[in-house]
C-alpha cells in the first residue's frame, strides 16, 4: 500500500505563488508516474501535470508556463510549484501516483490518490 499526503494548499491573492508537496510512504519499490489533478466545485477532476520517473513532464494547456512539476525520487516526494495564480485555479488539488509497492504480500503496480489540499485564489 502507498499513502500519499499532500500539503501546501492555502489562500493566496491573484498573481501569487504556492508550492504543493506530495509525500508518498509505504513499502515502495518505484513510483513510475506522479500526477497532480484538481477539482473545482461543481466541475470534474482534471489533470494538471505529470512527471515520470525519468523526469519527463506533461502540463495541461491551462497550467503550462505557470506551473512546474518536480519530484525527488530518493524521498518519494513530488512538488507542484504554482506561479501567477488566478481565481480559476481555485480547487482541491490531488496527488496521484502509479507505483509498485508491497500489497497483500506481494509487489503490485497500482494507482493511489491523496486526500487533497485546498488552493483558494482570491483577493
Amino acid at each position: 500500500q502507498v499513502q500519499l499526503v499532500e500539503s501546501g494548499g492555502d489562500l493566496v491573492q491573484p498573481g501569487g505563488s504556492l508550492r504543493l508537496s506530495c509525500a508518498a510512504s509505504g513499502t515502495i519499490s518505484s513510483i513510475n508516474v506522479m500526477a497532480w489533478y484538481r477539482q473545482a466545485p461543481g466541475k470534474r477532476r482534471e489533470l494538471v501535470a505529470t512527471i515520470t520517473r525519468g523526469g519527463s513532464t506533461y502540463y495541461s494547456t491551462s497550467t503550462k508556463g505557470r506551473f512546474t512539476i518536480s519530484a525527488d525520487n530518493s524521498k518519494n516526494t513530488g512538488y507542484l510549484q504554482m506561479n501567477s495564480l488566478q481565481p480559476e485555479d481555485t480547487a482541491v488539488y490531488y496527488c496521484n501516483v502509479d507505483a509498485v509497492a508491497l500489497r497483500d504480500g506481494r509487489y503490485q503496480r497500482n494507482g493511489y490518490w491523496g486526500q487533497g489540499t485546498q488552493v483558494t485564489v482570491s483577493s
